[in-house]
């Protein structure tokens, strides 16, 4: 069992930056496993998009075509991974999610506006 929270959505404006958090945990006394943790979106009416994984071993992150150069991810401690979104464009708009080992979190919202 894995649990996410993610944290720090909010509204923006187009050509502004947010950064989110994901928070991990599991059962006391077990540990994450080494599989990576991966950031998703889902816009209104769209299909969940991939955005970027990160290595829960070694922090070695991959993006999507559609958020590299824009998005940075990286696992900030044990427990904590983050999502650092700049450049931010009115269709990145979504609720994001984070993910590791099949669990989900709720997701936060990212409204950008024009």
């Amino acid at each position: 069992q894995v649990r996410l929270e993610e944290s720090g959505g909010g509204l923006v404006q187009a050509g502004g930056s947010l950064k989110l958090s994901c928070a991990v945990s599991t059962a006391p006394g077990r540990s994450l496993s080494t599989y990576a943790l991966a950031w998703f979106r889902r816009a209104p009416g769209k299909e969940r998009e991939f955005l970027a994984a990160i290595s829960w071993s070694d922090g070695s992150t991959e993006y999507a075509e559609s958020v590299k150069g824009r998005f940075t991810a990286w696992r900030d401690n044990a427990n904590t991974a983050v999502l650092q979104m700049n450049s931010l464009k009115p269709e990145d708009t979504a609720v994001y999610y984070c993910s590791k080992d099949d669990f989900w979190g709720q997701g936060t919202q990212v409204t950008v506006s024009s």
